[in-house]
């Protein structure tokens, strides 16, 4: 096979593919023979996924929105973009990241020389969730192919409109020993979990993510965890409070909360309190208006269950409400809403909250904040808002998470330059950039 490959369109109207029809023969064989290993086989296919993005993404935010509920300026910011940028990224830099590297040898060993080349695994199969469902089902997808991998994609089962534009429109940007799409539920995502895959990628939680370690190991199969966790948020009175306010409430309620990188609650110092308290229910105002409910820029939770779910962690959570709290089942909606002393042991401190809903508590200091995150899993993303030097060189000394940002939330998953990925129950492996060409 060549690159020239990628300009043949494939049948128009595939049909179901279940994973017991699934050729992973085909798949792996492809990279096997030695075709995935050529730069160009790689830059073709990529800029083929570009190519599907950008000629259909009017289609594919349209299915976002309508299975997820997103805003459809958000969607486009928040998935397809950051995918092309991931290409563009990926395709810059290809050929520099995948020559073979020189290392030194001890004097007992020369005059040998030794490099290290980076190959191909395989088949690579990526398992994408249901809240950002394009952009984490290609991004993987995209490092896979750059590595020369050939991919297997199964997108969530809750963006099912999703889902079946993806199986429609990936067989006619790649031939069927390159991509292939299955749909379904738990049942066929198990039944694919049972296969041998050369490298798996999911992104969900950890209870699943448990399930997806446990069926690779049976095989052997590295693996990408990307879960989630209490990705706290630490606030001090250096800095100042209505910046901090906004890009906190920015990052919190993007997607009604349910991005696996979104604050999940705040750790603020005494001093700052009321004034935090004050300026994000004046942020989430300015960006939602008097009645969130009408707000163009509010996305909904993406169904009944999950809603339900978050209106007890609410109704439990104590404390008292210092704005939002209205929901409406019918609609899906649950009102931004921050809470002020919020009980500790409350169960919406105890599991990723993964919603609209943002408890504030209140810490004596950065040392006690420390002690709070450090008692817990790793979390994902960590976020420190303090113009204190020792502060933040404290955190960055005492604390692990999968990533950490001063001053910002969310942003450093949209930079391809850097890699994204969690700790221990958070998850393993990373990618983005020259971490998915060197890990999938």
């Amino acid at each position: 096979m060549t690159a020239t490959t990628t300009s043949d369109p494939g049948p128009s109207s595939p049909g179901p593919l279940g994973p017991g029809s699934l050729d992973l023969v085909a798949l792996r064989h492809t990279v096997t023979s030695g075709a995935s290993a050529d730069l160009g086989w790689r830059r073709a296919h990529l800029g083929a996924l570009r190519r599907l993005l950008v000629e259909h993404e009017a289609e594919l935010l349209d299915a976002v929105a309508a299975d997820v509920g997103k805003p459809r300026l958000e969607a486009r910011l928040t998935e397809s973009y950051v995918i092309v940028e991931e290409i563009d990224h990926l395709l810059a830099h290809l050929e520099e990241w995948t020559a073979p590297r020189p290392v030194s040898l001890p004097l007992t060993l020369r005059p040998a020389r030794a490099h290290v080349q980076l190959q191909p695994k395989g088949v690579v199969l990526v398992v994408a969730p249901w809240n950002y469902p394009l952009q984490l089902l290609l991004t993987p997808a995209a490092g896979a192919l750059a590595a020369g991998n050939t991919v297997v994609l199964k997108p969530s089962e809750h963006a099912p409109r999703f889902a079946a534009l993806v199986e429609q429109l990936v067989p006619q940007y790649f031939p069927a020993d390159v991509a292939k799409v299955v749909t379904g539920g738990v049942e066929e995502t198990t039944a694919l979990l049972e296969r041998r895959f050369d490298h798996i990628f999911f992104t969900g939680s950890g209870r699943v993510g448990r399930i997806v370690m446990r069926a690779a190991a049976e095989h052997l199969t590295p693996v990408t965890l990307e879960l989630g966790g209490k990705s706290p948020t630490f606030v001090d009175d250096s800095v100042d409070l209505g910046v901090a306010a906004r890009r906190i409430v920015w990052g919190k309620f993007t997607n009604a909360g349910q991005t696996c990188v979104a604050p999940d609650h705040v750790l603020v110092t005494r001093a700052a309190r009321d004034r935090l308290l004050a300026e994000l229910a004046a942020a989430v105002h300015e960006f939602f208006g008097d009645d969130p409910r009408r707000s163009p820029d509010l996305g909904r939770i993406v169904d009944g269950r999950q809603h339900a779910r978050l209106v007890e962690l609410l109704d439990g959570a104590g404390g008292s409400v210092v704005t939002g709290g209205q929901h409406d089942a019918g609609e899906r909606y649950i009102a931004p809403t921050v809470l002020a002393d919020v009980d500790p042991g409350a169960p919406i401190m105890q599991e990723e909250i993964f919603g609209p809903i943002l408890p504030v508590i209140t810490v004596a200091d950065h040392q006690q904040a420390i002690e709070q995150i450090t008692s817990r899993e790793h979390p994902l993303a960590l976020y420190v808002f303090s113009e204190r030097e020792d502060v933040r060189d404290a955190f960055a000394r005492r604390t692990t998470s999968g990533g950490m940002a001063f001053g910002a939330t969310v942003i450093q998953f949209g930079a391809p330059q850097l890699p994204v990925g969690g700790v221990g129950a958070s998850g393993t492996g990373a990618y983005h950039g020259r971490a998915s060409l060197e890990r999938s």
